[in-house]
């Protein structure tokens, strides 16, 4: 080692001695070329990692011809000579600094490669290693060399990476992985995790997989340090380190690799998952489906979630949405051995549901639309049961988003000025307010509508899709399941009614709107929205299950809610229901004028008190005798009502004429 170490001139008599006395030892009786070896292997390690560029190139070239000649023999059963012959290689790549070396000895590895790929057995681990090493490289030439043989390797020399020890496989995933952290190509980064999907498709062409006859699978397919527990009999065994591997990136901070490997591993579980057993199923969704959403769950829990949300939140959000939707759709595909984890599905499905970002929670409403749709005719009653109460559970946890606003808005003042300010300047036009409390005054406004706006929206899908679910699927719903569809529509009416009883609120609603000129949140028509999908499901079930309908006495839910919306009119016209006392003593009344608010949404209104008036006028004339004291105080306050539109005026006509006159003639 003196003789290299000379800075300006080394002599490299010795160390050539030493390479011929390798070379001529090669062939030896392989227990005692290790003994060898173990000490040469040391001495060129140290070689390699001189600062002599031209030493440490001399060396590598010169174990590259020693690893040329011992990969000439085959490698018996059982042994890992090859894998000891290439660890100064691997060492040196890791430890040198000169960026010469290291792409030296991608290139020497890269040739062993493909020029005795047939022989190489253990030696896959050092070869992997290499290419791991350089897939961390600060060198862009050293990446892009060593990604471009791994690609040779993955495409035309797969086979014999399989037939190897299972270990072999889990290296050639970590080194792939290792490539989509690359700083200096994003197309390798993809490309790393489309040759993952690759591996997949080769696994499956071999013939590697599980049906009933496997029935001792691993129980956990994590991968620590790097390597997958494995059974080294079992053929499954190999696809875990991949799916470990795609799981694992799923984490990545990068939203492209994270979206790309989401992707592709539910591409993989839909492709080639008929290869896999029930029990293998549920160790995959334990370890590596059910974790991709763990911070959605704690997330959706809390209401009182802050409006500011930092950048890694909406990166992770937008993975679950995507894997959400993937989860449905795998277990609509494989619904046969996944069906014991429906309650689980479900549970994550409907969690989504409280999200308190628009689009995730509008993502859970259809995931579950669409779940129910795929498998509704395979479930049973407990199943549909289970589900219902769950969509039900969340549904009625998204009213705390309200509950919010109302204390968010409680100490705020909107000022009575009339000032334009567009939409696109109300978080950034700091001189357009008085001060800095009245600007966090309309800012905290502003967040505040749009929330309010998204609630709205969020539970009229809901709504609509209740309408859905019972139309599609009504022949396996059972009285039960109806209720729980009739308690859920219920509660969102009730709570629009909730909403839009918040006078003082909506008044500062009004104020902020005009202000920041943006649009007002539309809760009338939420309230009409609500009510009218109520009463047309109501109508359907006592048209279509007329016994069941007795049962639940729909008829008297029917005429409770169109007391609600006759009720509900009446008050926003200014008229509240009839107390005969007070109308006998009156003498003098004056019709107050509206303001033009109160127009348009007695104008809004109309519409569903037809409905409702369309409804009581083709009552059979029996049941209309029955209801009619509960509705005729309310009837002749709308005849009384100054403000009420002609169309409802004609409508209180025709139901007189046609239906209370001839009782009054008999």
């Amino acid at each position: 080692m003196t003789e290299l170490q000379s800075p300006t001139d080394p002599r490299i008599f010795c160390l050539t001695k030493i390479v011929e006395i390798a070379h001529y030892n090669v062939n030896r009786i392989r227990l005692v070329w290790s003994r060898i070896w173990k000490v040469l292997s040391e001495f060129f390690v140290s070689v390699g990692l001189l600062e002599n560029l031209s030493v440490a190139i001399f060396v590598m070239d010169s174990l590259r011809q020693l690893a040329m000649k011992f990969l000439e023999r085959e490698e018996l059963a059982n042994y890992n000579f090859q894998n000891e012959f290439l660890r100064p290689f691997v060492i040196v790549m890791q430890k040198s600094n000169a960026p010469e070396v290291r792409e030296l000895i991608v290139r020497c590895v890269s040739q062993m490669v493909l020029s005795r790929v047939n022989n190489i057995k253990s030696g896959w681990k050092g070869v992997f290693m290499v290419f791991t090493s350089a897939a961390a490289d600060d060198t862009k030439s050293i990446v892009l060399l060593a990604f471009e043989t791994m690609e040779k390797i993955v495409r035309d020399y797969f086979p014999y990476i399989t037939e190897t020890e299972n270990t072999t496989f889990t290296d050639c995933v970590n080194c792939l992985i290792a490539f989509t952290s690359s700083q200096f190509n994003s197309d390798a980064n993809l490309n790393a995790i489309a040759f993952l999907r690759f591996c997949a498709v080769k696994l499956a062409d071999e013939g590697f997989g599980c049906q009933e006859k496997c029935t001792d699978e691993p129980r956990n397919l994590g991968m620590s340090d790097g390597n997958a527990t494995v059974d080294k009999d079992d053929s499954i065994s190999l696809w875990i380190p991949l799916l470990a591997g795609l799981a694992k990136l799923t984490s990545d901070s990068r939203s492209t690799i994270k979206r790309s490997a989401v992707g592709v591993l539910f591409d993989i579980l839909k492709d080639h998952g008929q290869l896999f057993s029930e029990s293998f199923w549920t160790n995959i969704l334990e370890s590596v489906i059910y974790p991709l959403f763990s911070s959605e769950r704690s997330s959706s829990n809390d209401p009182t979630s802050t409006p500011s949300i930092p950048e890694d939140d909406f990166s992770n959000l937008e993975t679950q949405t995507l894997a959400v939707k993937c989860l449905v759709g795998l277990f609509i595909n494989f619904f046969d051995v996944m069906r014991p984890e429906l309650a689980r599905v479900a549970s994550i499905v409907t969690y989504f549901i409280r999200s308190p970002y628009k689009h995730s929670a509008s993502i859970g409403v259809s995931a579950l639309m669409r779940l129910i749709e795929g498998v509704g005719g395979e479930l049973s009653k407990e199943e549909w049961k289970d589900i219902l109460l769950r969509f039900k559970e969340s549904v009625a946890h998204t009213f705390l988003v309200f509950s919010k606003i109302v204390r968010m808005m409680q100490d705020i003042e909107i000022p009575d000025r009339f000032e334009s300010y567009s939409e696109n300047d109300q978080y950034s036009d700091h001189e357009n307010y008085g001060n800095e409390e009245e600007e966090a005054n309309m800012e905290t406004t502003s967040y505040a509508i749009v929330k309010l706006k998204n609630h709205m929206a969020l539970l009229l899908l809901v709504v609509q899709g209740i309408i859905k679910l019972y139309e599609e699927h009504r022949k396996y719903l059972s009285s039960d399941h109806i209720n729980i569809l009739l308690e859920m529509i219920s509660a969102i009416a009730t709570h629009a009614s909730e909403v839009s009883s918040e006078s003082s609120l909506l008044l500062k609603f009004h104020k902020a709107c005009s202000l920041m000129e943006v649009s007002e949140p539309a809760i009338v028509h939420f309230e009409n929205e609500s009510y009218q999908t109520y009463l047309k499901l109501l109508q359907a079930l006592f048209r279509d299950y007329p016994s069941m309908s007795e049962e639940m006495d729909i008829e008297s839910q029917i005429l409770r809610v169109c007391e609600k919306i006759l009720r509900i009119y009446l008050q926003c016209a200014q008229r509240e229901p009839s107390n005969e006392a007070l109308h006998r003593n009156a003498s003098i009344h004056c019709i107050v004028p509206l303001g033009a608010a109160k127009k348009e949404e007695l104008a809004a209104r109309t519409s569903l008190v037809l409905l409702v008036m369309q409804l009581l006028g083709n009552l059979e004339e029996d049941s209309f005798r029955r209801v009619l004291p509960w509705f005729f105080p309310l009837l002749v306050d709308l005849i009384r009502c100054e403000h009420s539109s002609g169309e409802v005026q004609h409508a209180l006509y025709k139901i007189f004429q046609s239906s209370i006159g001839p009782m009054l003639t008999v």
